[in-house]
């Protein structure tokens, strides 16, 4: 089972989200309580350096992203997430996180290998 077979198999109805292309689904600042993982679709995320260069990535279906949310209290939100193209997410909230992490020890490892991922994608793009 992998990071989204997790997410789906925890998920109710209601935690699937579905945005039309353009919409916002949080912007820098607000506080996070949620980990999206994305069924269908992309999602831009956009940010402003300390140094006050912009930088964004595009997060393609299969990977999730939010991860700050469920692991530090009163977590600011970095960048504005928005729909590339119409797109499906999963929202997990931190009850829900912490079950999957004390039921399937593995998810932890699998979503550490998917933000390190991303984060490797970011630094190449970036040289």
């Amino acid at each position: 089972m992998n990071l989204l077979d997790t997410m789906r198999a925890l998920a109710n109805k209601g935690e699937v989200v579905t945005l039309n292309a353009g919409d916002v689904l949080f912007s820098s600042g607000e506080l996070g309580k949620s980990l999206y993982g994305i069924l269908e679709g992309t999602i831009r995320l956009t940010w402003t350096a300390k140094d006050g260069k912009q930088g964004h990535e595009e997060i393609k279906a299969g990977h999730v992203f939010g991860a700050g949310a469920l692991v530090m209290d009163n977590h600011e939100r970095l960048g504005t997430a928005t729909a590339a193209e119409d797109t499906r997410l999963i929202e997990m909230n931190r009850e829900k996180f912490l079950f999957a992490m004390q039921e399937a020890p593995m998810f932890a490892i699998e979503l550490l290998a998917s933000v390190d991922e991303r984060l490797r994608d970011i630094k190449l793009e970036s040289s």
